[in-house]
């Protein structure tokens, strides 16, 4: 599993309006859209059920929200950084500006898993986080996501 197979550089946007956590679902559930074909309504429900069982905010300005698809066959993600960080409900309960929606089949055991582990463990590293959050353009912050596995590697 990594970045390359799991986002489209489509799917990478920056979001300059949104000004609230119900607004930035409605968001990754029209990202998610257009760029991977899924119904946004059903997304979006997906997503608020999937929140309402705990805060997907995990801290130090990053969230993963993710929720289960019956149209997918692999589990895909969407990235979005935004202008202004908003109340997230996170664990720390420090307003969110990077957050990466992971969305996966419902029967997607270990592949959802490790992409869950995957995104996590990369948007843990202060270092991508702050690259992430100094470079505004979708183009260069899917280059940092799929370059990140080899510099943790390194």
């Amino acid at each position: 599993m990594d970045f390359a197979t799991l986002l489209k550089p489509e799917a990478v946007k920056v979001l300059t309006s949104t000004s609230s956590k119900k607004r930035l679902m409605h968001d990754l559930s029209e990202i998610a859209e257009h760029v991977y074909g899924l119904p946004s309504g059903e997304v979006l429900d997906a997503l608020i059920s999937r929140e309402t069982l705990g805060p997907t905010g995990v801290g130090h300005g990053v969230a993963i929200p993710h929720a289960r698809m019956e149209a997918l066959t692999s589990v895909v993600g969407a990235f979005v950084l935004l202008e202004k960080p908003i109340d997230f409900s996170a664990v720390d309960r420090q307003p969110v500006d990077i957050a990466f929606a992971l969305f996966a089949p419902q029967d997607a055991g270990v592949e959802h898993l490790k992409a869950l582990a995957l995104v996590s463990r990369t948007l843990r590293n202060l270092s991508i986080c702050t690259k992430l959050r100094a470079n505004p353009d979708p183009g260069t912050l899917y280059a940092i996501l799929t370059s990140a596995e080899s510099e943790q590697a390194a």
